[in-house]
């Protein structure tokens, strides 16, 4: 992933150079699919307690998040994403940086 801050961005929802603000939960994940415009669809690992059997299980949700025009992001890296408003039907996170 490369961002450059000399490249032109006139994306406004870009949380750098838009006026797109990040709130709530900053995750990190793997990307698994850049096939939409625009769109990165990032797989995130957890684990979650099963309190009956006093273990934890491994879980993994997809989210998709938007990338900007001053972000490349390719499949299998590892990048951050923010939570910020609803910028679409199904994206409410912007990736920010590697």
């Amino acid at each position: 992933m490369t961002a450059s801050d000399n490249e032109a961005c006139n994306d406004k929802n870009c949380p750098r150079h838009g006026h797109l603000k990040i709130r709530g939960a900053v995750r990190t994940g793997v990307v698994v699919s850049t096939k939409a415009k625009k769109t990165a669809v990032v797989e995130i690992h957890y684990l979650r307690k099963v309190p009956k059997f006093e273990r934890l299980e491994k879980r993994k949700s997809k989210i998709h998040a938007h990338v900007p025009d001053c972000i490349k992001v390719r499949e299998g890296e590892t990048v951050r994403i923010g939570e910020c408003r609803k910028i679409s039907k199904t994206k409410s996170h912007v990736v920010i940086k590697d």
